[in-house]
């Protein structure tokens, strides 16, 4: 038997074996430890899962994710969330949709701090969704644009979606940050004008709200630009060269400390409680780490990845037909699996691929992350729209069709980053 025919027996095992209910980590290193026994032996194979594990996690970058963690997950829990949705609110309540836009500019905010979709979702589904209701905005403006908002929290960063990326393929994780700058901004105003044209086209969707004064408008910053102004020095202190990303994780875990107690947002207790809680996500991040790696292991001595590379370049099609079929693979995906487990099941196999075809990897890593958004609001799985009809109560059909709009909207951002890829790639190649 063909190394390359064991190769993709596992990679089929592996299939089985997570659609049966396995934890993906554990998955991974199950079939990866499995086909590293039939290929070199049992012996082998335990001194390679005796060896790999410490070696491909001991190193200084990889402190970067639990010191982001600590920072979104502290923040999160502080319920700044709110206080970044009412002051968008002041701003653009007034306008055409402005709650709508409001909503989309919180989740950006939320984007920036937590990097959490399911933080954004739960957040403005309680806070925004009352709001627009109040105001008789139409169910599935409010609801697409929650749930599409949502999703902008894995592209904007600090994003722990680029920070696995970097470390499954040692790609700068600076340069990724910076990467992901531009299409995070580009994201949120491509919501911003689908919420403008929805209610240009039908005006009782999304009435304006009240008026407020320039007063009002200032105050509401109160409780929110310390938080911006972490996130600028943190973002600022990487893009400059003052500080390598795991230092920039360093001061944005102890600033966001510092910043819920000096807001008496959090006492010790619930800051202990957080800490934990950053604890229990970084370990299970770490097990789709490890798992990734002997996967990917197992993989290399098949070689099925660079054997399913020749197979796409033996049909001497267009690269770009090609990424058209990942991209497509990844939405399919994003249906179903949370994005770690996207990033930790597909890197080993594709990113041979992706460099065989040419493509700028670090491009590849903003357009792979937003891709997997659009998963998450994607018919008839999207998991963000099912976590929406949830907290909100709303029917799933309804939020549905809410999310229509704002998918048209990701299509056309998609094809814009692809065939303008300088809008990725600009920040990081001007880095200090």
């Amino acid at each position: 038997m063909s190394v390359e025919l064991i190769g993709l027996i596992g990679l089929v095992a592996l299939l089985l074996v997570i659609f049966s209910g396995v934890w993906l980590g554990f998955a991974m290193a199950f079939i990866g430890f499995a086909g590293l026994t039939v290929i070199m032996g049992f012996n082998r194979a335990v001194q390679v899962l005796g060896t790999l594990p410490y070696t491909n996690t001991a190193f200084y970058p990889i402190s970067t994710l639990p010191l982001f963690v600590i920072m979104g997950v502290v923040i999160g829990a502080s319920g700044i969330g709110k206080d970044l949705y009412h002051t968008a609110y002041k701003w653009f309540g007034r306008y055409p949709g402005g709650l709508a836009i409001s909503t989309v500019f919180a989740s950006g905010g939320m984007a920036a701090i937590t990097g959490s979709s399911s933080a954004s979702i739960v957040t403005l589904g309680t806070v925004a969704l009352p709001e627009m209701k109040k105001y008789n905005y139409s169910d599935r403006l409010a609801s697409g644009t929650i749930a599409a908002g949502g999703t902008i929290g894995i592209l904007i960063p600090p994003s722990l979606g680029f920070i696995l990326y970097a470390i499954l393929t040692e790609e700068s994780i600076g340069q990724l940050f910076m990467a992901g700058m531009i299409p995070g901004i580009l994201e949120v105003l491509f919501y911003m004008a689908t919420i403008l044209v929805i209610c240009f086209i039908n005006p009782s969707s999304g009435p304006r709200g009240p008026k407020t004064s320039l007063k009002e408008k200032i105050y509401s910053l109160k409780t929110t630009w310390p938080v911006f102004a972490l996130f600028l020095l943190v973002i600022g202190g990487i893009y400059g060269g003052i500080m390598t990303p795991t230092e920039a994780g360093a001061v944005g875990a102890f600033g966001s400390i510092v910043i819920v107690i000096s807001m008496r947002r959090l006492n010790v207790l619930e800051i202990i409680q957080s800490i934990m809680k950053s604890m229990e996500l970084t370990g299970m991040i770490f097990i789709l780490i490890i798992g990734s790696f002997i996967f990917a292991h197992f993989l290399a001595f098949t070689k099925l990845p660079f054997f399913l590379s020749d197979i796409i370049n033996d049909f001497s099609v267009s690269k770009y037909v090609a990424l058209t079929a990942i991209i497509i693979l990844y939405i399919i995906l994003g249906m179903f699996l949370e994005i770690f487990s996207c990033i930790v099941l597909t890197v080993p196999i594709i990113y041979p691929t992706i460099q065989a075809l040419g493509f700028d990897m670090i491009w590849f890593g903003v357009i792979m992350v937003r891709v997997m958004e659009i998963g998450l609001i994607t018919p008839p799985i999207g998991m963000n729209a099912f976590m929406l009809a949830g907290v909100s109560r709303l029917p799933l059909n309804t939020v549905f069709k809410g999310i229509v709009p704002f998918l048209c909207a990701d299509i056309l951002h998609i094809i814009l980053l692809v065939v303008f890829p300088p809008l990725s790639l600009w920040l990081p190649r001007t880095m200090f």
